[in-house]
């Protein structure tokens, strides 16, 4: 199983963020840029020189760009293998509502809520619990 290191992950995205220039990325580089692109509020975090030791503790009042991104990306691949069953028909409903950007970020809430749930609980996630918050999401206002 792929487990990357903070330091890692860091890299992944600062070094696609300075390389997006060259247009030799793989594809993952290409879609994580593509998030970035959408993310202008992180730009500066992503060529910072210091970037690798940033701290983005609860306290500083911001949210990690790094693990925004990464919540990102686990959407879509999540999305692109139906991965837990469902979440793909629910991110669609929800991004028919309101749009694909927002809609991972409402998708994000639940994600999140499902991992904190599970550490709570010393539970494997719940996959069907985590589809469910989706589809509420899209059926609300």
């Amino acid at each position: 199983m792929f487990n990357p290191s903070k330091d890692e992950v860091r890299n992944f995205f600062i070094d696609a963020w300075r390389r997006r220039s060259t247009g030799v990325l793989t594809p993952l580089e290409t879609l994580a840029v593509s998030w970035m692109e959408q993310h202008p509020e992180y730009h500066e975090d992503l060529s910072a020189p210091d970037a690798l030791e940033r701290d983005y503790g609860v306290e500083a009042g911001r949210s990690n760009p790094f693990l925004h991104l990464s919540m990102h990306l686990s959407i879509t691949e999540q999305v692109s293998i139906d991965q837990p069953p469902g979440i793909r028909q629910a991110c669609q409903l929800l991004s028919a509502r309101r749009g694909e950007h927002e809609a991972h970020h409402a998708i994000m809430e639940c994600l999140g809520q499902m991992l904190w749930s599970a550490q709570r609980s010393g539970l494997p996630p719940d996959g069907e619990a985590y589809v469910d918050c989706v589809r509420r999401a899209a059926t609300r206002d």
